[in-house]
């Protein structure tokens, strides 16, 4: 087809002029390009087989927020840990954090679990299989639902992650932002699902937005639905989906305390149960606020000695803000008693706590000063019991 030359001069991407985006886009074309092309998934079922509403469940939770990457090993190891939704429910809330922890956003595991343990006692250990059902249990919301009921239970259901996002904002070229657009992409979605394999087509739409409809340089010659597309037909494919000015959280501090026994114990408390990295474990810290004065953290300490301050700091971002921790590290006797509420964890046994990536960060730059300074080496500062 010929192209129109853009007003904006010859270097910008032409705009076509053809009518290839009057066509609708089809449930039948993607399907098609699916059964070619569908990735191989350990939570996916293959073809001919059933879907496991419960691999199919668990793997929806620990994909939010989170790479395919990055869930691979850890879906592996969870699933040999708790083969069943049975033996999730009757699992300790220890077991489950520390299974978890390394893949963040925390609330996910503790609601993981309250799930498992409601569809035990309140379902017989069998997962409704509507959407509405699977909304009541604890941690599911719209879109888990839908992927739920339609992967592992047929129901023409619209999930609707970020992958659909894209492509459908494409398809139709949707020129409202997100997050406000967010209803109409589930009504739009929903229209496009067939009666027909609605469980395929959901993972078909999140493989079209993986591998095909991406966020840059999207290869829009492969795409089953390239002619009905909307904004490839204007050359604007990268301009979609359209998002809300991002306000970036206010950068918050606080100081970090790494107390270490002679034989390598490490003083550790856990989190409340509720709110920021809820139930899990973490070395003593200050509050985290934007006015907080490193140079006054000694306050904060868990016990009165003498801390040093490691070199360098500890940089983490949350959802909602940045942090930034110094470190203060500190030796205490062989018969230190642990302060209330806090223990101490063995090197060997440090691995089963449940700590978040950001306290991975404090320990091991908290180990590396204390490598540097040997019990009886030169540099002092240390800590006493006093």
């Amino acid at each position: 087809m010929a192209a129109a030359p853009s007003a904006d001069g010859p270097e910008a991407k032409p705009v076509l002029v053809s009518g290839e985006a009057d066509a609708k886009p089809h449930a039948t074309d993607l399907l098609a390009w699916y059964d070619r092309h569908r990735r191989d998934l350990p939570w996916r079922a293959r073809p001919g087989e059933t879907s496991d509403p419960y691999r199919v469940w668990l793997s929806e939770i620990m994909l939010q927020q989170t790479t395919i990457a990055a869930v691979r090993p850890y879906f592996a190891a969870f699933l040999a840990r708790f083969p069943s939704v049975e033996d999730l429910a009757s699992a300790p809330s220890e077991a489950v954090m520390s299974a978890w922890a390394g893949l963040g956003y925390y609330s996910r595991a503790r609601n993981l679990h309250a799930c498992a343990r409601a569809v035990v006692a309140e379902h017989g250990g069998r997962f409704p299989d509507t959407e509405e059902g699977l909304r009541r249990l604890p941690g599911i919301g719209a879109y888990t639902a839908a992927a739920v009921a339609a992967i592992a239970f047929g129901r023409p259901a619209a999930a609707v992650d970020g992958n659909v996002e894209r492509v459908v904002s494409r398809l139709f070229r949707v020129d409202e932002p997100l997050p406000g657009a967010k209803p109409t992409f589930r009504a739009l979605t929903q229209d496009l699902v067939p009666a027909e394999r609605p469980g395929d087509f959901a993972q078909a739409l999140m493989d079209l937005g993986a591998t095909i409809c991406t966020p840059r340089r999207p290869a829009c010659a492969l795409c089953p639905w390239m002619k009905p597309c909307q904004a490839r037909a204007a050359g604007l494919q990268e301009s979609y989906p359209v998002k809300a000015p991002k306000r970036e959280g206010l950068l918050r501090r606080g100081a970090a305390f790494v107390a270490v026994k002679p034989d390598g114990a490490i003083l550790l408390r856990t989190r409340p149960p509720k709110g920021l990295l809820g139930g899990m474990a973490e070395v003593p810290t200050s509050e985290w606020r934007g006015d907080y004065d490193v140079a006054k953290a000694i306050l904060d300490a868990p016990f009165e000695a003498r801390w040093r301050r490691a070199a360098g700091t500890v940089r983490h971002v949350f959802t909602h803000f940045p942090l930034e921790l110094a470190v203060f590290v500190g030796r205490a006797e062989a018969d230190a008693a642990a302060p209330d509420d806090m223990r101490w964890t063995g090197r060997a046994d440090l691995a089963a706590e449940p700590l978040p990536n950001v306290m991975k960060k404090v320990v091991a730059l908290a180990l590396g000063e204390v490598q540097r300074d040997p019990p009886g080496g030169k540099r002092r500062g240390f800590p006493r019991q006093g």
